[in-house]
């Protein structure tokens, strides 16, 4: 009946999503005598309706073997969600298509593409003189830096997190040097702010960094010191739920303040849902100790995003971006008024949410979000990569990581693209080189608390590592490399993936295969390069970056049998003199291959 791709540029230019009144151009191919006055019709979504925009008529261009060619030139002027599809009489049309128009003005940071991002969890990466912390809590100390955290309820069947090694940020300005050595650009911290817990989600006090780990001006030492290095510093920001145990809440008379818990007088009262006061609120995902925020609150928000508020307090200290956490239970007045608060500070910051799923078609409580709509965010977590990058190397199968590709590249706005946050492990998923390496996960969770690869399945999951962490560097956005994973750190779920880093026992294959692809990345086409899959047949992965003056492919075999790549032009091998058209590609290996 017709033939249209809206994933190539041949049938609809530009690709990816669009910035307001950008002209648009669409070619379809029309079985010859099907239909004669053919139409684009252009619909806005609003949630899970559709909203009449406007029908553009398609011109008739030529024919092509039993096809009528046709095209048609069309603008959006006002930023959102859109479908449009292909009308050729009354009873036939085509499916839809999605399409996303952004804000004119919406850019992202320059300085952030191309670079590595390094993800520590602060009190598992380097202790430099153990702090006290001074507080009526009840808290642990370790002195077993290495030991597994604890892991096991309570006497009231309650895992309190509250066990410390002592990870500090002078720690990690003392690791500075190794971090410069593994090629990173920006540092991002899991969240510092005082709070019960090692983790720091549950914010106690968002004035105020957790005294385990330093002090305000230690912090604004660490952006100077990293500044020198060319890195930046990026904060983890916890806005839709605060700690039971917390300035605002008080639920335990911790603080000198009159808390929501103690008081309906509180100022703080109306940040949060009581059904019933006190002890029935809502809470995160039904965990008491992380009471919900109402974040459309008008006292919240001025808290938060004012001219004394949270965000510029704290970018006056020398950080450069903001990790939002759980950003699908953020509305969209609170993201958009958050970017207003950041950008207006630095226009040059940068804003990643955690967002697991696509991020140009979330659906949030019932409301499709606007991230990528030009209001919002910069970047996302790019859970959807991970997923698929892990598909193909566990199951020898590139379809997954091929259609994920494609949808990204076709969806998001290029600067978006170029700034993904690109993940292959974090502090909330089993570490990935357990997860490769592993043949059958233990089912008791005292089992996989001392598990350990065996020597086939590390040498088999370190052989898997490097292609995921391979593909992690080169495909489109920006690396972050969870702290360990680069030392072959290993470990199940929370907390057997908070290890803490393993000093002096780094297995140095890892760590030496991360600095050759830190160095890889210095190649200027993975800061804004374009993206084009050659080869997606099952077991092998074929793509190129490229931009006008410069071309790089990478090829990952997972076959057991080599495989031969011809090229119309001599290329060059990556880190070698050989120059040819033909490359012979072995089993489970890969190749780097330049244009000369």
């Amino acid at each position: 009946m017709y033939i249209f791709d809206n994933q190539s540029e041949d049938f609809r230019y530009p690709q990816g999503g669009i910035r307001e009144n950008t002209e648009i151009t669409v070619k379809i191919h029309v079985k010859k005598n099907f239909s004669s006055n053919p139409k684009i019709l252009i619909e806005k979504r609003n949630n899970y309706d559709k909203l009449f925009c406007k029908e553009v008529p398609l011109s008739w261009t030529g024919t092509e073997n039993s096809y009528d060619l046709y095209e048609g030139i069309f603008t959006i002027k006002e930023y959102g969600h859109y479908f449009y599809s292909f009308v050729f009489n009354e009873n036939n049309s085509s499916h839809l298509y999605e399409l996303l128009v952004h804000a004119e003005d919406y850019e992202t940071p320059e300085w952030i593409k191309g670079g590595v991002i390094y993800h520590i969890f602060v009190d598992r990466f380097y202790k430099e003189n153990l702090l006290n912390k001074n507080t009526k809590r009840k808290f642990v100390i370790r002195n077993d830096w290495g030991g597994i955290p604890n892991y096991t309820p309570d006497e009231n069947g309650k895992i309190n997190n509250n066990d410390f090694f002592g990870g500090n940020i002078e720690g990690i300005i003392k690791k500075l040097p190794h971090l410069n050595e593994l090629g990173v650009t920006a540092i991002y911290l899991s969240p510092i702010f005082e709070a019960y817990s090692n983790h720091k989600y549950d914010v106690g006090d968002y004035l105020k960094i957790d005294p385990m780990f330093g002090d305000e001006a230690t912090l604004s030492r660490l952006c100077k010191e990293a500044g020198k290095y060319g890195m930046s510093v990026i904060l983890d920001g916890v806005f839709s739920h605060t700690g039971d145990d917390s300035i605002y809440f008080n639920k335990y008379d911790s603080y000198n303040s009159k808390g929501a818990y103690q008081s309906k007088l509180s100022p703080y009262y109306d940040w949060y849902t009581f059904n019933e006061w006190k002890d029935d609120y809502l809470s995160w995902w039904g965990i008491k100790t992380l009471p919900e925020i109402k974040e459309e609150n008008k006292s919240y928000i001025d808290f938060i995003t004012g001219e004394s508020g949270v965000i510029k307090h704290w970018q006056n200290t020398g950080i450069r971006g903001w990790r939002l956490d759980v950003a699908d239970e953020l509305p969209d007045n609170f993201l958009n008024i958050l970017r207003r608060s950041v950008k207006s500070h630095n226009p040059d910051a940068f804003i990643v949410g955690e967002v697991w799923e696509d991020a140009a078609n979330k659906f949030s409580y019932g409301n499709l979000k606007e991230y990528f709509c030009g209001k919002q965010l910069d970047s996302v977590t790019n859970y959807p990569l991970k997923d698929a990058i892990i598909h193909y190397v566990k199951n020898k199968d590139c379809s997954t990581l091929y259609e994920t590709m494609n949808l990204i590249v076709e969806k998001y706005p290029p600067q978006a693209v170029n700034s993904l946050m690109n993940i292959i492990g974090t502090h909330d998923t089993a570490r990935i080189l357990t997860v490769l390496g592993n043949e059958s996960r233990p089912e008791s969770k005292n089992e996989r608390a001392v598990y350990k690869l065996n020597k086939d399945e590390l040498k088999a999951g370190i052989k898997l590592l490097k292609i995921a962490s391979l593909l992690q560097f080169t495909l489109p956005g920006i690396p972050c490399i969870y702290y360990g994973d680069e030392a072959g750190l290993e470990g199940f779920e929370d907390p057997f993936n908070r290890l803490c880093y393993p000093w002096g026992n780094e297995n140095t294959e890892i760590l030496n295969h991360y600095k050759f692809l830190s160095s890889l990345r210095k190649n200027n086409v993975f800061k804004k390069g374009k993206y084009k899959c050659i080869v997606h047949d099952k077991e092998v992965f074929v793509f190129e970056r490229y931009s006008k003056k410069n071309r790089i492919i990478i090829a990952v075999n997972l076959s057991d049998e080599t495989i031969t790549l011809k090229f119309k032009e001599n290329m060059k091998k990556y880190n070698n003199d050989i120059i040819s058209d033909v490359y012979n590609l072995n089993p489970y290996k890969y190749l780097i291959i330049l244009s000369i």
